[in-house]
């Protein structure tokens, strides 16, 4: 008994240090929060680098450029569950996100809100540089991958079937994380892929992958990752979404405003953000120069009715949720507002 009573304070001190640890470390307790008279708890922004998400990174590097007071933190990942996992458990403030996925995520309860878009555009189907499809319709019977169940890529093919009157069920979608789809049709294990930029571009530069059709030729104006934000962190640090929500529409406007600035965005995010070669970045944004388009960005009604009509049709949606439960517009009532950065690389 007195051993015991000897070494129990010491585990006891134990526990309480490496609780206090985690809760430091790991879960950000003592941090200061917004307007605590200390510096801004972080504002974590996920992120995977592909070109829907590019502003996010963009805006990053020009405010530590200038050096401007930001508590902005982007966080990068590399595929769509984790990003997912971290935006449910909190860990990032905001994150962009498939617009399907964050309104089947309303759906199922989760308090966020849609407060700006990534890009307009900025998808491609590629088939392999011999294949025989030549059109749409030559899709019947092959084998298409797709990112996920809840992308907007997805609803594009579906899309594309119904109006040329093909069944779903003369195609076959699979689901495959977008950095292995240029292998897999590199090896033609499957005959057509299509996803976010730039891994399409990538089967283009390599000379094995042909463009079947952008996006901009079957659904003009399309949008595939909208930027959302967790209800709280709207409520509690309105003023650190609104600085986020401006500096991205318009660094927006700054990548739109000369191809130097996407050629000079090209080399800083794929050096310091997305860790690829900053060659396939210049080829998506200049091939042709519309093929990503980062203004017009604005949560517009009739963009997302859209998208409920075809997720419900397609089984994406139940139709529990509409625009005013997902969407918060608020943030950028007026596009002429929104001015470019007034920013060069030095």
């Amino acid at each position: 008994m007195p051993f015991f009573r000897r070494v129990l304070p010491a585990i006891l001190c134990w526990i309480v240090a490496i609780t206090l640890l985690h809760m430091w470390v790991n879960l950000g307790s003592f941090t200061p929060k917004s307007g605590s008279g200390g510096s801004a708890a972080p504002f974590r922004v996920g992120f995977i680098p592909v070109t829907c998400h590019l502003t996010c990174p963009v805006t990053h590097f020009i405010n530590d450029s200038l050096q401007e007071e930001s508590n902005f933190e982007p966080i990068r990942f590399s595929a769509w569950p984790e990003l997912k996992e971290a935006f449910l458990s909190e860990h990032l403030e905001a994150t962009f996100i498939l617009a399907p996925m964050a309104m089947a995520l309303r759906e199922q309860g989760v308090p966020l809100k849609i407060v700006y878009l990534g890009h307009r555009d900025g998808t491609t189907m590629m088939v392999h540089k011999d294949s025989s499809i030549r059109r749409i319709e030559d899709l019947r019977g092959k084998t298409i991958a797709v990112p996920n169940r809840f992308s907007n890529q997805r609803l594009i093919v579906f899309r594309a079937m119904r109006e040329r009157n093909i069944p779903m069920s003369q195609v076959k979608l699979l689901e495959m994380p977008p950095p292995d789809m240029p292998a897999a049709l590199q090896v033609k294990a499957v005959d057509a892929i299509i996803s976010g930029e730039p891994f399409m571009a990538q089967t283009e530069m390599d000379g094995y992958g042909r463009i079947l059709f952008l996006t901009k030729d079957v659904w003009p104006d399309f949008i595939s990752c909208v930027l959302a934000v967790h209800e709280k962190t709207i409520r509690d640090r309105r003023a650190d979404v609104q600085n986020l929500v401006d500096g991205i529409a318009s660094s927006g406007k700054w990548l739109d405003q000369s191809p130097k600035h996407r050629m000079d965005a090209a080399e800083f995010t794929g050096k310091n953000y997305y860790h690829q070669d900053p060659a396939l970045l210049s080829f998506v944004l200049s091939k042709p120069p519309d093929r990503v388009k980062y203004t017009n960005l604005r949560v517009l009604r009739k963009d997302f009715e859209e998208i409920e009509a075809l997720a419900l049709e397609a089984g994406v949606l139940s139709g529990k949720v509409k625009f005013d439960d997902y969407a918060d517009p608020s943030f950028v009532p007026d596009e002429a507002s929104i001015k470019p950065r007034n920013w060069e690389l030095p």
